[in-house]
């Protein structure tokens, strides 16, 4: 047998690189870490979900301070005044904190990272500058990057034409954001500087905002969006940018062609998706080509088609999320270790982290309606006494079930506290519920996740607030 430095070398340390690397050091495997970036936990910890998430919390407080929420619960502050740096710097703690963490799980756990950048030689070996190493399995885990907008060129340090980590680092408030993209990330960054005090318009290239949610949902935060004073431009595509004197000029024109117009702004945020990490990798060596949307393709245990060689998280097909990541890469080392690792992935819950909260998982009512007949189950936020008590009304509750077997098929929720309350719903679906499971499961009151047993009531016609 071949001796190997490693039982296992990880490419990447974010959630799905550093999950697997860690499971795999508790499965008793040698096992390293190969990551380039100064500290771990890749684009989610670093200039992502984490940061991103510091600071809508923190203009969330802003905005209630600021628009007179507070006042209204009395708590009266006068003047309100935004200090932007003390707002990033306890965004960069929380950022700094939470990849220290990780780097100390590492030494816990005696897992050896390698600092550099990855490239395969075989199916075994990677060169890291001028290291080589070994190892009998090999997880890709690489992630994703910005997708590039042909005719807009991006450049984070001018500030003017930004991507997703250029749009966590500005340093004033924009006059007027454009965003480019009306996915998550567009809406939940466009959301926080709106709250800041910019102007934000959302330019997306489809009919409706958050391409793949629930129709209904995407219909509803729409709406939401637009009470907030965001400017939504729908149907409509950006043909090309130039930048003068501190300002951007886009050029737009609708989807489906016609007539072009400018439009100009402070601050452009490009946001229009995120594509496989796999340049660098030395692919070719080992005989691994992408497919088509540059994504490498595994089986049901995350083996791709090279022996030795695995792959999880956002450089294999289905959402990029982080913790479909944290899932797959758990599942990968038990896999490797001679376990059996699984991922439900009809069971991954989605949410974007604007306020109100949009959530779902499992199956939208289109997919549900094509699949068979189904139930469908509404309550409004408005009849729920907690979120009436903390004047958080907006949004619904919706449970899509199966006509013949009442089997809970998706949950989709626009509440403050939707990411919260889509963890039931993803537990009952883990578990086969049904709707009246779920109705019948007493829940504390006055609580938000109250609405989602009301929804399940109202599968069968017997909600009983409304």
């Amino acid at each position: 047998m071949a001796d190997y430095d490693y039982d296992v070398l990880i490419i990447g340390s974010g959630p799905g690189g550093y999950v697997a690397a860690i499971r795999a050091a508790q499965l008793g495997l040698k096992t390293a870490c190969v990551e380039s970036r100064e500290t771990l936990g890749g684009t989610c910890l670093n200039v992502g979900c984490i940061p991103s998430k510091a600071l809508l919390h923190g203009s969330e407080f802003f905005e209630e301070a600021h628009d007179g929420t507070l006042a209204k619960f009395g708590v009266k502050l006068g003047s309100v005044e935004l200090d932007l740096p003390a707002l990033q710097g306890e965004k960069a703690l929380a950022v700094k904190e939470l990849t220290g963490g990780i780097a100390f799980l590492f030494k816990k756990n005696k897992v050896t990272w390698i600092k550099g950048r990855a490239a395969f030689k075989d199916a075994h070996t990677v060169t890291v500058g001028d290291q080589t190493i070994t190892a009998k399995n090999i997880v890709i885990a690489t992630g994703s990057s910005v997708t590039p907008l042909p005719g807009v060129a991006v450049d984070n340090d001018a500030g003017v034409i930004v991507d997703s980590t250029g749009g966590l680092a500005l340093d004033r408030v924009p006059e007027h954001m454009v965003v480019i993209g009306g996915g998550v990330i567009g809406l939940e960054l466009g959301s926080v500087w709106r709250r800041l005090g910019a102007r934000v318009t959302v330019v997306e290239f489809l009919d409706q905002l958050l391409p793949g949610m629930d129709g209904e949902v995407r219909k509803e935060s729409a709406k939401l969006f637009k009470k907030q004073g965001m400017e939504l431009r729908l149907s409509t595509k950006v043909t090309g940018a130039t930048v003068s004197g501190g300002k951007a000029t886009l050029t737009l024109e609708p989807s489906a062609g016609g007539a072009a117009e400018t439009l100009e702004a402070d601050c452009v945020l490009v946001s229009i998706g995120r594509r496989p990490n796999t340049e660098g990798l030395n692919l070719e060596a080992i005989g691994l080509a992408p497919n088509k949307r540059g994504q490498i393709e595994t089986d049901h245990d995350f083996r791709t088609t090279i022996d030795g060689v695995w792959a999880i998280g956002d450089v294999i097909p289905g959402p990029m999320l982080a913790h479909k990541a944290e899932d797959e890469g758990i599942a990968v080392a038990e896999n490797i270790a001679g376990l059996t690792g699984i991922v439900n992935h009809a069971v991954i819950p989605s949410v974007v982290y604007t306020m109100p909260e949009i959530a779902g998982v499992g199956l939208t009512e289109e997919a549900a309606r094509e699949a068979g007949d189904i139930k469908v189950g509404k309550f409004p936020m408005m009849a729920n006494s907690r979120a009436k008590t903390n004047r958080e009304t907006d949004g619904f509750v919706k449970v899509i079930a199966d006509a013949k077997t009442d089997k809970v098929l998706g949950v989709w929720i626009i509440a403050s506290v939707a990411g919260t309350m889509i963890a039931e719903a993803a537990l009952g679906m883990e578990f086969g519920a049904t709707s009246e499971d779920i109705a019948y499961t007493c829940h504390a009151h006055p609580t938000h996740a109250e609405a989602l047993k009301e929804a399940a009531m109202a599968v069968n016609g017997k909600p009983i607030h409304i």
